[in-house]
């Protein structure tokens, strides 16, 4: 960040009084700029035990398979920002919103919400965001070509839980693992 988007000078990196790490503050109006994670969210839709992904259309890992998830958007909820993503990239209705999975991950500053949900009479197509999208069973679902180690990981999770027919919600942090 250059410049403060209150009054326009410029912006300097420093810690503000009665703060404890180094915020974006104007040189000027002394108005501090926050930067917080970015949280993305998503649904884990299921219609009659299959569940939809979809096929990305976009980086990264475009022609990866994944669960319908993107970032929240300012003035909606988490439940909201969810459903939206569902309809934007797999042209789907869901219902029965409940949170399934959390993942917090520091390093990039980011935040994972999925929910388990119900797939509104099983139809969807490709959005804009998506090459197609299809439903999947544990046994059939492209587990190499998935996108995202969250989305592996939510999905063994959700397949596990179904056959035991119990929902825990789970919380977990993924921590940077340097590459050797």
């Amino acid at each position: 960040m250059k410049f403060c988007t209150h009054c326009g000078n410029s912006v300097v990196l420093r810690i503000p009084a009665g703060d404890d790490r180094e915020r974006f503050v104007c040189s000027s109006c002394e108005l501090i700029h926050y930067t917080n994670p970015r949280v993305i969210v998503g649904c884990v839709p299921v219609y009659e035990g299959k569940v939809l992904l979809c096929k990305r259309a976009i980086e990264p890992r475009k022609n990866y398979w994944t669960l319908p998830a993107g970032f929240m958007e300012n003035g909606e909820t988490s439940v909201q920002g969810a459903a939206r993503e569902t309809w934007e990239e797999a042209r789907a209705r869901v219902s029965n919103i409940d949170l399934y999975r959390v993942f917090d991950v520091p390093y990039i500053s980011q935040i994972y919400m999925f929910y388990r949900c119900d797939l509104d009479h099983g139809e969807h197509a490709a959005g804009p965001e998506s090459l197609e999208t299809g439903l999947y069973d544990e046994s059939t679902v492209p587990w190499d070509d998935i996108a995202f180690p969250v989305i592996t990981q939510t999905l063994k999770e959700y397949f596990a839980d179904a056959a035991a027919g119990h929902y825990p919600v789970r919380v977990s942090a993924i921590e940077y693992r340097p590459r050797r």
